[in-house]
């Protein structure tokens, strides 16, 4: 076939407009160089909830171990008196036998084999954040005295102001009144002192109810007045 000059120059021109389109068909296969973008952004979302739960995990154990500690490090560093009020530990029962007589542990009621290791448990936490107990003043009842000792924090002394009034509720007046005179006399001598008393006791000094073993911590306030600073569970 023979081609005019016009139908040849026609005829390159059609090639190259095929070759030039074909290149740019071509080109449209670079995206696959983009695809990993959906995989870089879905990342975070999966790794997000991870680090929220490992920092709301990691938090409440320091915030527990902080309102814990707190009362430790207080008693510990001692820079004022501290009186730790405590009901006596676990004694099974309610109030007294008919027969009671206060020198004869017979005829009391008394602690049990789980009252004596409960209170070891609360001498041991003591000894553990390394309180310094000046003195462990206690009821006369056996169940108090018996607290104080196995406890073994400090020698116990005996403090009649700390003595039951369940049976004869118009003694509470005067015993309340001698331990609050105890605080506040005695307030301005740094230390520990631990109190071992009775349910209507730790009512009446404190204002709170309590169970078996368990503490209330005070202290005298600028008003000159006995005050409760935290309470600990019992061990």
């Amino acid at each position: 076939m023979i081609l005019t000059r016009n139908k040849l120059i026609g005829s390159v021109w059609i090639l190259l407009f095929s070759l030039g389109s074909c290149g740019n068909v071509s080109q449209p296969s670079g995206p696959p160089t983009t695809t990993p973008a959906p995989v870089t952004e879905s990342a975070p979302a999966e790794t997000t909830p991870e680090v929220t739960l490992e920092t709301t995990q990691s938090e409440a154990p320091e915030t527990i171990a902080v309102a814990e500690g707190d009362i430790w490090s207080q008693l510990r560093q001692a820079d004022t008196h501290y009186y730790v009020l405590m009901r006596h530990a676990i004694a099974p029962g309610t109030g007294d036998p008919s027969n009671f007589q206060l020198d004869d542990c017979s005829t009391q009621r008394n602690l049990s084999q789980e009252g004596i290791a409960q209170a070891q448990r609360t001498g041991d936490a003591f000894k553990e954040n390394m309180v310094a107990v000046q003195k462990v003043l206690s009821s006369e009842w056996c169940r108090c005295l018996d607290t104080g000792t196995a406890m073994d924090v400090a020698p116990v002394e005996p403090f009649p102001a700390l003595n039951s009034f369940f049976s004869d509720r118009s003694q509470e007046p005067e015993r309340t009144a001698a331990v609050r005179e105890f605080m506040i006399n005695n307030r301005d001598e740094p230390g520990v002192t631990v109190l071992i008393t009775h349910f209507v006791n730790v009512g009446a000094i404190a204002g709170s109810s309590v169970a078996s073993g368990e503490i209330v911590v005070m202290e005298v306030n600028e008003q000159n007045e006995p005050e409760v600073i935290a309470t600990i569970e019992p061990f």
